[in-house]
């Protein structure tokens, strides 16, 4: 009879126990899904080389998260395969190829700010930004696979970007850190060439009922807030530390098998002034 109670309080205490963390636990119906294709020159000293990316935007009632497709379809094949064996969760991605490059990033949108998210070793990290609010709405209008749109232009971070956003649907969101237009940002691109986003790709909203948003918490649940600067930095060192244990391991690189603090810093500044990155200015 006391074996029995005290099942019944346990059962008692994890009832209240999950219905405490359903009311407590934020769930983000989908308001709103899109596909961008992203066209994009990496290498600033070779503009020849064009890249391109497939990325998701998943709008619920006052956020939008933004992430690549490949990176979706990772977590969703590392959540089928994942394994308890042992004591021990066990994983086997070797049916996994992503089509074409994957981001690592995560960026989630509101009415304040957007976050960027990154995962960096056991680490997630992220720093914020605020709601661009400088566009210069312009008396023009284009139709873009099908949708009616307007312009807009902004200056950011060092680059001119031209945007055609649709006002017939309300959402202010869009690729990447862009948003704040009084509708979805259909396309954008900055005026080199260097960056194209457009949208290639939408869901009927009657398609979406019942529907959450399907991105991993573990990317941005319980974040450390860092600077840009420092998100950064703990990257390169990210991968200059597997490198180095993968070298100590015995593994042999085309470049060097081993790099001194100099030839670390030569090769650093150089990757530097390779990289074309987004955001020009800090």
């Amino acid at each position: 009879m006391l074996y029995r109670n005290h099942s019944r309080i346990i059962l008692f205490f994890l009832f209240f126990s999950y219905l405490a963390f359903a009311q407590t636990e934020k769930v983000d119906s989908l308001r709103g899904r899109f596909t961008y294709s992203l066209h994009y020159k990496p290498n600033k000293l070779n503009k020849e080389i064009v890249l391109q990316e497939f990325l998701s935007l998943q709008v619920s009632d006052d956020r939008a998260f933004f992430i690549s497709e490949n990176k979706l379809k990772y977590d969703s094949i590392l959540s089928a395969q994942m394994k308890l064996i042992d004591g021990t969760y066990q994983v086997d991605m070797r049916n996994f190829t992503p089509n074409g490059p994957m981001s690592s990033f995560l960026l989630i949108q509101n009415n304040e700010d957007s976050k960027y998210y990154q995962s960096i070793d056991r680490a997630v990290l992220f720093y914020s930004t605020p709601v661009l609010k400088d566009w210069k709405l312009i008396d023009e209008t284009k139709i873009i696979n099908s949708v009616e749109c307007k312009k807009a232009e902004i200056h950011h971070k060092g680059r001119d970007w031209i945007a055609w956003y649709a006002t017939n649907i309300p959402f202010p969101y869009g690729p990447h850190i862009f948003n704040g237009l009084p509708g979805l940002i259909v396309k954008i691109t900055d005026n080199t060439g260097d960056f194209d986003f457009e949208l290639i790709k939408s869901v009927p909203s009657s398609k979406l009922k019942g529907q959450v948003i399907t991105i991993r918490k573990s990317r941005y649940k319980n974040a450390k807030r860092v600077s840009k600067k420092e998100l950064i930095a703990a990257k390169d060192n990210y991968r200059y530390n597997v490198k180095q244990q993968l070298t100590d391991q015995g593994t042999t690189f085309s470049n060097n098998q081993t790099e001194t603090p100099k030839e670390r810093q030569l090769r650093t500044e150089r990757e530097r002034n390779e990289r074309n990155p987004i955001e020009l200015e800090d």
